[in-house]
């Protein structure tokens, strides 16, 4: 028995492999690199996932705030103009969007049930997403029913084996904010 231990010792001796089955160094940095892709791939997507959902409940926020000074009026009053109230809404923004980049339509209907919100944008793109239908801004009168909508194309950055937040052709995800309310009976 021992002639076979020291003939199988002689023999991984000769080969060369006692020494490096037996020689750890490296092993943390192999572990690493192949950990390393996945982690750091698990991170980025729950990052900018965290970065989408924040950067939508901020638009959503922001144009809550700005449909305020339609709602009682104060817009009107103060005969805000298209720029006005796309100012209004990027003071809600904490300079989280290029403010220039918000489409906004407001308009008013005719009642609740007539209310429908498409997204202006082609939605079938696969390079440029252009807008399809113009910016508008009609804040209405006292007791109308308004519709304001708001898109913005977020850039996304990671896009893994087709795993993507993206929803439009161009890398972007449209992020939408969109409220239907009738005025306060206000007049002017």
């Amino acid at each position: 028995m021992g002639e076979r231990t020291s003939l199988a010792g002689l023999l991984l001796r000769a080969l060369g492999r006692s020494r490096f089955a037996r020689n750890e160094r490296g092993a943390t940095l192999v572990e690493f690199a192949l950990l390393a892709v996945p982690f750091f791939a698990l991170v980025g997507a729950i990052l900018e996932t965290a970065m989408v959902f924040l950067a939508s409940e901020v638009l959503d926020a922001a144009v809550n705030d700005a449909n305020r000074l339609i709602l009682t009026g104060q817009a009107q009053s103060a005969s805000f103009d298209f720029d006005d109230f796309r100012s209004a809404v990027c003071n809600h923004t904490f300079g989280l969007f290029n403010c220039d980049a918000i489409h906004i339509r407001v308009t008013p209907v005719t009642d609740f049930a007539s209310a429908s919100a498409t997204p202006p944008v082609e939605t079938d793109c696969t390079e440029t997403c252009d807008w399809t239908e113009p910016q508008v801004f009609t804040p209405g009168q006292g007791s109308n029913i308004m519709l304001v909508q708001a898109y913005y194309k977020w850039p996304v950055i990671l896009n893994f084996a087709n795993f993507s937040l993206a929803t439009l052709g161009d890398n972007t995800r449209l992020l939408a904010a969109v409220r239907v309310f009738r005025n306060e009976p206000f007049s002017g």
